[in-house]
């Protein structure tokens, strides 16, 4: 036969400790081929399983590899070592099928001088078979203490494998422990804070966070399914599910439980959720018919979107009306919330930043009793933890406990998380950022390239609804647009572009001239002498 005297090379390597013991890849091809030189044999291929191979993978090669031989008629075998090649009863049993089936076939176990073929006599049958328990046995004997492992990694309060993206490990092996990635844990907080809005999907937010730099290991943007994972991965806010079990962790959370809660009821939204279907528009979802209260359906026909209502409830409205028609009616309401100039947003801040109030005596006091609770919680699960070590108590008793504990304990950071001052942005800078926004606003949803998604989430800022009247669209406020809408034109009477820098001159200080800015009672809750609004 043609490859009777051509042999296939096997190695593997099955974990990191191997291969630093000198048990490397290329430590058992160089034994392999060395030995096939001594013995004749042609190498007709080489078959490599890393430490990084997965199961699947480790399977995949293994059959791989038999097909090969059987295709290609090869009946010589290279190994290192029977571990090397099986550790588990099925492939073992599927090797002694193709050793049987020809009396040239043969598996050469080089470091341990042993040959298994047809012939083989029944004493080394019975090594062959001594050593294939042996191995599965180390395999499963691995497998426990790995869990094992594992189990106290976890109730001390770490990830037991690879931390989650915005996370890194420091630390020596047994000692390993997780800290948050400063130059990626902003992006994580971000991107919760956008899909909590309710205005992007999980593919616009992919876009959006990759052009902000939240990118995979390998500069790739997000996969959707990856995306979804972090979005309800409680391991953000300090704790780990690790076989669908809940442990606290001992890392640092990324965003806080209220919002992470937020994110988890937009996120399990079905597909009832209009905005989010293939074909998305601007008003979609948002805008009613004012007779009959039903939502305006929309279609596109001939490069042109068109809108109608569908008669809910009896309805003579019967109007089709164009998007684009609509949006040239928003123009005026839109243009009114703007100020005449962006430097009067930039005087605005200064003054404001400096009558912010903050009350954090209050805040301190509360936050130092919570944390005094936490403390006794913490002292408690660890006090618990060691009566479990010590047999005090049972496995049940200590799992029923734990998990009182721990509920209580995460309700405690929550309630942490909402007092902490560090956590609460001034809301005059939500105030300011809205102020941008209605200057932009206009350009952006006039502008052809700019996303559709993208026009929705301005919109939402500053209207909470619409209505159409015949052909005519009705807005309705958010409570910040409607701030706008009252504050802006008074603004703009006392700050145009022409008179801005000449009543800073004649003042010398950043407060208005014109009587109509002075403070006075508003039935708005807005600007009241020197107070912007505060946006909730």
């Amino acid at each position: 036969m043609k490859n009777a005297k051509q042999c296939i090379l096997y190695c593997r390597v099955s974990s990191k400790e191997q291969e630093d013991r000198g048990y490397s890849l290329e430590a058992q091809e160089k034994l392999l081929k060395d030995y096939a030189g001594r013995n004749e044999f042609g190498i007709a291929k080489i078959y490599k399983i890393s430490e990084s191979a997965s199961g699947k993978l480790i399977r995949k090669t293994f059959s791989e590899m038999l097909v090969y031989v059987k295709k290609n008629g090869f009946n010589i075998l290279l190994v290192e070592k029977i571990d090397r090649l099986t550790r588990n009863l099925r492939d073992a049993a599927i090797i002694s099928d193709w050793i049987n089936e020809n009396e040239n076939h043969e598996i050469h176990f080089v470091k341990e001088n042993f040959v298994v073929n047809r012939n083989t006599r029944a004493h080394e049958n019975l090594v062959w078979d001594m050593k294939v328990a042996i191995a599965r046995f180390y395999t499963n004997n691995l497998s426990e203490e790995v869990k094992k492992g594992q189990k106290a990694k976890l109730e001390s309060g770490w990830m037991p494998q690879r931390p989650c993206l915005g996370y890194k490990t420091i630390g020596d092996k047994g000692h390993k422990t997780q800290i948050i990635d400063e130059s990626i844990a902003p992006l994580i907080k971000e991107a919760f804070e956008l899909y909590s809005s309710g205005n992007y999907s999980l593919s616009f937010l992919a876009e959006v966070m990759f052009d902000n730099g939240l990118k995979t290991p390998s500069g790739k943007m997000l996969a959707k399914n990856t995306l979804h994972s972090m979005l309800t991965n409680p391991f953000y806010t300090g704790q780990i599910i690790w076989n669908k079990k809940i442990y606290p962790g001992n890392h640092e959370p990324i965003v806080d439980n209220n919002l992470f809660d937020k994110v988890q009821i937009r996120i399990k939204r079905k597909l009832s959720s209009a905005q989010f279907k293939k074909h998305l528009f601007i008003f979609k979802g948002n805008l009613r018919c004012a007779e009959c209260g039903g939502i305006i359906s929309w279609s596109e026909r001939k490069g042109h979107i068109y809108g109608t209502c569908n008669h809910y409830r009896p309805c003579s409205q019967n109007t089709r009306v164009r998007e684009q028609d609509l949006l040239e009616q928003l123009m005026p309401y839109l243009k009114k919330m703007q100020a005449k100039t962006p430097k009067l947003i930039d005087w605005l801040e200064q003054a404001i930043k400096e009558d912010e109030p903050v009350d954090n005596e209050l805040l301190e006091a509360q936050k130092q009793a919570l944390d005094e609770s936490l403390k006794r919680i913490n002292n408690r699960i660890d006090l618990l933890y060691n009566d479990k070590l010590d047999g005090k108590i049972t496995e049940d008793f200590y799992t029923k406990k734990y998990e009182e504990f721990n509920s209580e304990k995460t309700d405690l950071e929550k309630k942490i998380q909402q007092i902490n001052p560090e956590n609460k942005a001034p809301d005059y800078k939500k105030g300011i950022r809205i102020h941008r926004l209605a200057i932009d606003a206009p350009n952006l949803i006039n502008n052809a390239d700019e996303a559709v998604e993208s026009k929705r989430i301005i919109l939402s800022e500053l209207f909470s609804d619409f209505e159409l009247k015949a052909d005519k669209i009705r807005p309705k406020y958010t409570f910040q647009g409607e701030f706008l809408t009252k504050w802006m034109p008074r603004v703009n009477s006392s700050f145009g572009l022409s008179n801005f820098g000449e009543d800073y001159e004649k003042t010398g200080l950043l407060q208005p001239v014109s009587s109509s800015m002075l403070g006075d009672k508003d039935s708005n809750l807005g600007y009241q002498g020197q107070n912007l609004v505060s946006y909730r």
